[in-house]
């Protein structure tokens, strides 16, 4: 069995045991953990050096998302089951009561709360990202 058979039964087997969030939920959050570890420079660390937390979590997320979906971030979220930045703490902790991911003793699912409102992130970015083509639009003229 290669590692990708293992970690696609593994989610299988998390989604049985709950069903609010869509497989690609898990996917995403695994991503975003992999894109903030390469964003803070933790890409070359190891063990405990590499851990990031919670709010760390919800940034990387929060910015692969706004690249990956744009303005339908929040709607791709929606469909996942992702309505809130605590839904993401508990996919991570569904990860890490599978052995995808590890925790520290001061992790804690209240690190995802109150962390930002979806649809309001996703079309703030989305208008700065048009602000900024539209600003270097003009400089091309």
């Amino acid at each position: 069995m290669s590692g990708c058979d293992g970690l696609e039964e593994r989610i299988a087997l998390l989604r049985r045991r709950d069903r609010r969030y869509a497989r690609n939920a898990y996917y995403f959050v695994l991503d975003a953990l992999d894109y903030t570890i390469e964003h803070l420079g933790r890409h070359r660390q190891v063990g405990e050096a590499r851990h990031v937390g919670g709010r760390e979590v919800l940034e990387g997320a929060r910015e692969l998302a706004a690249s990956q979906f744009g303005p339908m971030a929040h709607i791709v979220f929606e469909r996942w089951g992702l309505t809130r930045t605590e839904d993401i703490g508990e996919v991570v902790f569904n990860l890490i009561d599978i052995g995808l991911l590890s925790r520290r003793p001061e992790d804690s699912r209240l690190d995802f709360t109150d962390g930002f409102d979806f649809g309001h992130v996703f079309e703030q970015s989305h208008r700065q990202r048009l602000a900024s083509i539209s600003d270097s639009d003009v400089l091309l003229d």
